[in-house]
């Protein structure tokens, strides 16, 4: 049986990539960032999971402002990076998993999310800045990678809540697929930033911080807010902390830390990381 080993939370800025590319690690402003994934990777290399679902945002290399899902799930043989148009280096290929990925959108679609079905998908940097930073200093790629889409960009999109039972309902479908398999949740995005208008610029550590709080122990409570109070607090781009609920609804209501870490700004973001076990 399919088994979830843990949830990641993670930022997918685009600049994170270009800094890998240009191995800034150790550069002064990105140290500090880089830095809070080194817990990650040996938590990782100790669980070893076979799958990486990702839960992050197309930013109009798949799906452009005419066509844009709400939820869409890959199931792909392979997904491929390509040119975003700024300037970053595309990645390998990762390799998807068909069967598992018809288990579990026949079994999200069985709990009344109307999910689209990807049989071709690119993925961008919101898939790919997550796989760079988990396993970038491997040869290949260790685990198998799912994209799962959520739409934090064309209005309307969908609430703190939705997401959440989303998370609910992918725990059920991963946990009844019949292969033995290990499958790490990764949610990205976020947290405050915000790109254009007024407000550019802005970020709120006082929100991202309790917003991290929350997450790990008290995940309904974002749940609670309107996708506008959110934006409020936390910038129009910050929306995508929706993102993570799907990953925290996927796992145990009681979890356990494994690792916490917050620093801003990066690329006039709050980024932050978190590592959470199944505590029952």
């Amino acid at each position: 049986m399919a088994k979830i080993v843990g949830g990641i939370t993670t930022s997918h800025i685009p600049s994170i990539g270009n800094a890998m590319a240009n191995n800034l690690q150790q550069d002064d402003y990105w140290k500090p960032l880089f830095d809070g994934y080194g817990p990650v990777k040996e938590w990782l290399e100790e669980v070893k999971p076979d799958i990486a679902i990702i839960i992050y945002n197309d930013h109009g290399l798949n799906f452009f402002l005419d066509t844009v899902p709400t939820f869409a799930l890959g199931c792909a043989r392979e997904y491929f990076n390509d040119d975003e148009g700024w300037g970053i280096p595309t990645l390998k290929s990762v390799e998807g998993d068909e069967e598992f990925s018809w288990h579990v959108v026949q079994k999200l679609i069985e709990s009344e999310f109307d999910m689209t079905i990807c049989q071709e998908m690119k993925v961008d940097h919101g898939f790919m800045v997550p796989m760079n930073l988990m396993w970038g200093d491997k040869d290949t790629w260790p685990v198998k990678g799912i994209p799962l889409a959520v739409n934090t960009v064309q209005h309307p999109l969908p609430s703190a809540l939705r997401c959440y039972k989303l998370g609910k309902a992918l725990k059920t479908a991963i946990e009844s697929y019949p292969e033995d398999a290990k499958v790490v949740i990764i949610g990205t995005g976020g947290l405050s930033h915000q790109l254009q208008g007024e407000r550019a610029g802005i970020i709120n550590p006082d929100f991202d911080i309790e917003t991290m709080d929350k997450i790990v122990n008290d995940p309904e409570w974002l749940t609670r807010f309107s996708n506008a109070e959110i934006m409020e607090h936390a910038g129009t781009e910050g929306i995508e902390v929706i993102m993570w609920l799907v990953m925290r609804g996927a796992l145990t209501d009681k979890v356990k830390l494994i690792h916490k870490h917050y620093h801003a700004p990066v690329s006039n973001t709050g980024a932050g990381i978190l590592v959470v076990e199944n505590d029952e």
